[in-house]
């Protein structure tokens, strides 16, 4: 028997495994995470447009609500014209109208309603009636038509207001300055 030790290498371990190139599985999750994140925050800007648009047409409703129970010209064309305002202000942010009075004021109504069809327009005496009447008496307002002013700013209000609408505040903006 041969008693001279035998020359055999010592044994090699593997390297350690690395964390890079991750798995196939890691990517997957990771997709599908930024996909979850996207979708949730699509979801709350659709939902938290949604409900600007119900809060404006349930306060619509009772500002009608309240005219048939009261029929005050007066205090109806005050409700619209706030109204009209907080919800341009909601519609367009970014915009300087805060400020707005008079033509100015219904010119960029006319400019930015969405409905063009009906054939109303903010410059006609029903939207003149939206800033004269809530300084005219009781008497004096009789001849304006409450059912055309409502109508006149429920189009505006329910219409779609989009990014063409907000080039078209710039544009009118730009205008007054």
């Amino acid at each position: 028997m041969n008693t001279e030790p035998l020359d055999l290498r010592d044994i090699h371990l593997p390297e350690p495994i690395s964390w890079w190139p991750v798995a196939p599985g890691w990517w997957m999750l990771a997709a599908a995470l930024v996909l979850i994140v996207l979708l949730l925050y699509i979801a709350r800007k659709s939902y938290l447009s949604r409900q600007l648009r119900r809060d404006i047409r349930t306060e619509l409703d009772v500002i009608k609500q309240q005219f048939q129970l009261t029929q005050n010209r007066s205090e109806l064309a005050r409700s619209l014209s706030i109204l009209l305002r907080r919800a341009c202000i909601s519609y367009y942010p970014s915009a300087n109208i805060a400020g707005l009075t008079g033509d100015h004021w219904l010119n960029l109504l006319d400019k930015t309603s969405g409905q063009r069809s009906t054939g109303l327009r903010f410059q006609s005496e029903i939207g003149h009636s939206l800033i004269n009447a809530p300084y005219q008496s009781e008497r004096a307002l009789a001849d304006y038509d409450a059912e055309a002013l409502i109508q006149l700013c429920e189009c505006w209000l329910l219409s779609s207001h989009d990014k063409k609408s907000q080039s078209r505040i710039s544009q009118t903006m730009a205008g007054q300055s």
